[in-house]
């Protein structure tokens, strides 16, 4: 498998690099949820269509990353699913679906993912957990009341990946989310817990709770239940990220 990219998405693939002949990883998109411009969002596009015809002209599957977080099913009534109609409620989630249209109408074989939020070495700065653990540290913890998030690591994240690229799946979009979604304040209780913090917490009220369907994924690669997901599935997440001095 070719790899796109050298942020921290791309970083986790790079053990599936000798695997997966001709399919393509474009793990170069904007991860910023919040904050990007309209210039960051063109420029994902086009590099999209630059790639897109490289597939188109090599006879390549291209693996395209979208999001299965709030931004895209917020607005979802009951877990959001791949099979339904979706209504953004951010721009990052309507140009993610953007990308996915503009994928989809290209005719190139792709494998669409809509992944939950990603945990590990080496995470971006502006991603939640980084987010939540920096300002666990600092003190002072900005907390968005009744907010919930799915966790997944991402060694699990790229298990998943690999054999869904064995199974050769092609023209599918799959949620890849442990299918728990956890209240932002529980996770920020148990990072304070594990570092023996006591940060003060400053309420906002635009928090969003949802959640993700992962029947679909389930169904496509039984192997899943073996990976422990569950509701204190996110405890492990964050211990093994906190054990491996990451944190």
């Amino acid at each position: 498998m070719d790899i796109v990219g050298t942020g921290f998405l791309a970083r986790s693939l790079r053990p599936l690099a000798g695997r997966h002949p001709g399919t393509l990883a474009l793990a170069a998109g904007e991860s910023r949820t919040s904050g990007a411009s309209e210039a960051d969002y063109q420029r994902e596009a086009a590099l999209l269509r630059d790639v897109t015809k490289q597939c188109t002209a090599s006879g390549l599957r291209l693996l395209f990353f979208s999001t299965a977080a709030t931004g895209m099913y917020g607005l979802a009534e009951g877990p959001g699913r791949e099979d339904a109609p979706v209504t953004p409620c951010s721009p990052y989630g309507a140009h993610k679906l953007a990308l996915e249209e503009q994928l989809r109408d290209s005719g190139v074989d792709h494998l669409i993912l809509r992944l939950g939020h990603l945990v590990g070495p080496h995470g971006r700065h502006h991603q939640l957990i980084p987010t939540l653990l920096r300002q666990v540290r600092e003190g002072v913890v900005t907390m968005h009341r009744g907010a919930a998030r799915d966790l997944i690591a991402v060694s699990d994240a790229t298990t998943i990946i690999d054999l869904l690229l064995a199974a050769d799946r092609k023209s599918e979009t799959v949620n890849v989310a442990s299918g728990f979604a956890v209240p932002v304040e529980d996770i920020v209780d148990h990072l304070a817990r594990a570092l023996r913090l006591e940060p003060r917490k400053e309420y906002v009220d635009t928090g969003v709770r949802y959640a993700i369907s992962t029947e679909k994924l389930r169904a496509l690669v039984p192997q899943v239940a073996d990976l422990g997901f569950g509701p204190d599935y996110y405890r492990r997440v964050l211990n093994d990220l906190i054990a491996a001095g990451h944190a």
